[in-house]
Order: C-alpha cells, then structure tokens, then sequence
C-alpha cells in the first residue's frame, strides 16, 4: 500500500493512500456469494437465483458496504504504520479522479514530552453519608409531598402566594394593560428577592408598590439593569401542609410493607450514588486543573478545540431552548468558548496519552458496576441493562466515561495528595 504524509501545519497532515483494489474486489466477490446463497427471490429457488440478478439487487450495497469498511481499515492500518496518534476524527475525500485513492486530513496529538504524574499536587475530597443526611433527605421528600391549605392570616415564610403585578420602568408599563398573575412560593428563590421578602406580611387583597433595582443580567430583559417600581398585590395565601412519615408515605416510594429501616437503607444507597458521582467529579476537576497548569504551554490541535467550541455552544443553547428560550447568536459566538474549550481538549487529550502510555486498559467490572449503578436508579433495572448492552453508541460512551474515571484515579494515586474532608451538603455542591 503506497502511503505519503505532509505536515500542513504544526498539528495537522495530509495523507494520501490508495484502497487494494484485489482485497475490495475479494471481499465483494464472498459477500455476494454469500447472499446468493441465502437470498429469497419470488421466482427464484433459494440458492439458484443467478448472478446477475444477484448484482441488480445487492450489487451497488454491497459494493458501498466493501468500499467504507475497506477504507477505515486500511486509514487506521496507514495510521498504525506512520506510528500517529490521531486528535480527533479526520476528514477523507477521493483523490482527483481515481476510485480507489483517497486523501485524508487530520490533527495529531501534539507531543507533550515526559508526562510525569508524580509532580502534580492534588486534593482528594472525602465524605460519608450520615444519618442526619438521611434526615434531611426525607425532610425534602416530605415537602415534596406537601399540600397547602388557604388562610385567611398575612403571608409567611413557606407559604404559597397567589398574586398580581405590574411594574413601571420610566415611562414604560409592563404589562401595558392589566396585570399579571402568578404565584410563588415564600424563600424558594422564583420571584427576584426584593419582591418575594415585600410579599411577607401581606393578606389576600391587599397590595403594595416597592422599588426594585435589577442587575444587569436580570432574565427579563425588559426589566434588566433598570429602577423599577414594582406593584404587587395578594390574592390568596396558603400555608403548607407536610405529610406524616407513615407506612402510606413510605410505601409511596416503593418501599413494600412501609418498613421504615428499609426506607432508610434505600436513602442512604441513593446518596451514596449520589456521594460518589459528586467526589469523582471533585477529583476530575481537581487533576484536570492540575494537568491544565504543568502543559499550558502545549500547542493544541485548532481544528479540534473549535469543534470543541461549537459543541459548548449547541450546548448552552439547547439547555436555553429546554428552559423556552430562543437566542439570536452570531455566526461566531463559539469564540467565547475557545478558552474552555482548549482547556477541555487539553485534558482529553492528556489523559488519553496517560492511559496509552502506561498501557491502561478498561477495567470490566469496573464498566459493570457503573452499568448497574445507572440501572439501579430506574424501576426495571435489567432493561436498562440490556438497553445499553444493545445499543453500540449508549455503550461507548459509557466505555469512554468509565475509562476516563479509571485514568483519573491512576494519576490521582501517583501524585501527590492531600485529603480534605467535606460534609455531605458540601460534597455535592459542586
């Protein structure tokens, strides 16, 4: 196989390589064979369907099946060869007119000379679930649970309000006519401060007018950056009602018979799940800050820190659209991105060298207790399982997320640490 390189840049090349024309022709010669023999065709024996309406119907799939797998097999063997290791995914169009030559361009992982984890300084974050974390838990599932029944007294902290506003910004009223009705409840951080604590003393029926300055990334833009005067009126308060802890409630959350040690138990499993996702990620933050700071000064590949960009951007925008939004954005608002993405890519690709240079290898039953540990969350566990067990895509990313996890620990254990113990509430907030 005739292969060429060039360096089109520091971190990109371009090769040109030519598919075996015989290994193509072979591989479409058996695969056709192979359907001749099992093919069912109305009018046709099966086995006795002749060749060339064999070629009608499968050839030109058959010959497109052929000419991709050949064509990834043969740029990963010329990959293997040159002894390169790819950024990224690359791009391979047809070389002028010849079927079987190809040209393929793509970065390269830059060289980040001796990685040598031991030098880094890392803090391990440490936390256990208590039992008055359990408490608390169950204290939140209780106001979950919560019902409210209407009073006739003035607002309180943790009622339910229902209300009226309007506001004026200069000369301008919002809305231009009427009101606006909603409700909120007291201390859960909906309505901006300054008007949720106004609302605080206030009965059904009656109303007040506060000034409210807004900060400059306030959500509604009509009202950001702006002095406003805000007028509120109530129209019904209701306090919160808090359910027993009974065997009813406990069975309402599949616990049977309504055992409370075994509602507890479940509670502690689920914030121990939730423990052990916040510390790993306390710790892929803590090491990815660390191999940020010792290879800053490595170039990285630009190609793929502006895919990286983009694809922070389409992020940012669909959580924007979940929450019903609809940004207007420039056709270069992935450049505000480019310095966390380099950081991003920078770490990816570290950790990438860390785990092919020492030889790491995806730890199995590490892959099946995170598998089991994502299945446990839902109600039919085993087909979750077999969900991912099924699904290729769904199963490499879970493959590449526990092989990171495992690198992360590797370099974790070889640098040098220090351990600092957080609560629960600590531990989660990330």
């Amino acid at each position: 196989m005739q292969v060429s390189v060039e360096s089109v840049g520091n971190l990109e090349r371009r090769m040109s390589f030519s598919l075996p024309a015989e290994r193509l022709e072979a591989h479409i010669g058996g695969r056709m064979r192979e359907i001749a023999r099992t093919a069912r065709i109305k009018g046709f024996r099966p086995g006795k369907v002749p060749a060339k309406v064999i070629e009608q119907r499968y050839g030109q799939q058959v010959r497109a099946e052929a000419m991709d797998g050949l064509l990834r097999e043969t740029f990963a063997s010329a990959i293997r060869d040159q002894a390169l290791q790819l950024a990224g995914s690359p791009r391979i169009e047809k070389a002028g007119d010849g079927e079987m030559d190809f040209v393929a361009t793509f970065e390269v992982v830059p060289d980040f000379g001796d990685v040598d984890v031991a030098k880094l300084n890392v803090t391990r974050h440490t936390a256990e679930v208590t039992e008055a974390d359990i408490d608390q838990m169950i204290e939140n599932l209780r106001l979950q649970r919560r019902t409210f029944n209407i009073v006739e007294r003035a607002a309180q902290d943790g009622d339910r309000v229902e209300l009226e506003t309007w506001s004026q910004a200069g000369d301008e009223r919002m809305p231009a006519e009427g009101v606006e009705k909603g409700a909120t409840l007291i201390g859960s951080g909906v309505m901006y401060p300054d008007i949720e604590k106004a609302l605080i003393g206030l009965a059904a029926g009656e109303e007040k007018s506060i000034t409210v300055n807004f900060p400059e990334n306030w959500r509604v833009p009509q009202l950001a950056g702006r002095e406003v005067q805000v007028y509120v009126k109530v129209t019904q308060v209701a306090e919160s009602v808090l359910p027993a802890i009974d065997k009813d409630f406990i069975r309402s959350f599949g616990v049977k018979g309504g055992n409370d040690e075994q509602f507890r138990a479940d509670i502690r499993s689920n914030l121990e799940r939730e423990l052990k996702g916040a510390l790993m990620t306390r710790l892929r933050r803590e090491v990815g800050e660390q191999l940020i700071a010792a290879y800053s000064s490595v170039e990285m590949p630009p190609r793929l820190v502006e895919n990286e960009a983009r694809a922070m951007l389409q992020q940012q925008l669909e959580q924007a659209q979940r929450q019903g939004q609809r940004p207007q954005v420039p056709d270069n608002a992935h450049e505000g991105f480019m310095d966390a993405a380099r950081k991003r890519v920078l770490v990816g690709l570290l950790v990438g060298e860390v785990a092919r240079r020492n030889e790491l290898r995806l730890d199995p039953k590490r892959l099946n207790e995170t598998l089991r540990l994502i299945a446990s969350t839902y109600e039919q566990p085993e087909q979750v399982i077999e969900l991912y067990r099924n699904d290729p895509q769904l199963m490499n990313s879970l493959q590449g997320r526990v092989m990171e996890e495992q690198v992360i620990d590797w370099i974790a254990e070889r640098a040098q640490h220090t351990e600092q113990a957080l609560s629960f509430q600590e531990a989660i907030r990330n």
